[in-house]
């Protein structure tokens, strides 16, 4: 599964890009805001979920790992898929979603595009007191290690209910390596 890419952009559209990377061209869909900080650039990195169905492989781009983590924690809302999630993503910067999740603010979550006050109140009950950004530091905080290691298993092929359940039981404090081992584990056993 692709997680990263790095190359220039040959076309931006409204909701992805084509990015071509050693002479290939990949679609990747993408938030408006990462839109936004990739454009006018020669050169871009982008964080990638591989999202594969039963009739397609599509590839979802993200400027900041911040980011990706969010549209993965997204997914586990009952009734929000990976063209929803993108259209959050697309409504306000990830971390002023998060602060929205966290202080409960289905108002502010509400206004966002394709959102109503219920799906808002869902992605409260269901991500309240799970996001926690990374530290103003720069250092990685649990959001960003634990975004690191759903995505990591997930592209490995597990399914992303299975990798949140496992995920979820480890201590806060677990960092991207060990946390890739006992969520290999978990999931094996």
């Amino acid at each position: 599964m692709i997680g990263y890419l790095q190359g220039r952009p040959l076309r931006f559209f409204t909701d992805h890009l084509i990015l071509l990377v050693q002479g290939v061209g990949y679609e990747v869909h993408c938030s408006a805001q990462t839109l936004t900080d990739l454009e006018g650039k020669s050169m871009v990195e982008v964080w990638v979920h591989t999202h594969v169905r039963e009739d397609a492989l599509q590839l979802f781009g993200f400027s900041s790992e911040q980011e990706r983590g969010l549209f993965l924690s997204l997914l586990k809302v009952n009734g929000i898929g990976p063209k929803s999630a993108m259209q959050i993503l697309s409504g306000a910067r990830s971390a002023q979603i998060i602060e929205w999740i966290e202080g409960a603010n289905a108002g502010a979550l509400s206004k966002l595009p394709k959102i109503g006050k219920k799906s808002a109140e869902q992605i409260v009950l269901t991500l309240q007191g799970k996001l926690v950004r990374a530290s103003e530091s720069g250092t990685s905080g649990r959001f960003t290690a634990r975004s690191q290691i759903v995505s990591a298993l997930v592209n490995l092929g597990f399914r992303l209910n299975d990798v949140e359940r496992v995920v979820d039981q480890m201590p806060a404090e677990t960092d991207f390596e060990s946390g890739l081992r006992q969520g290999l584990a978990g999931l094996t056993a």
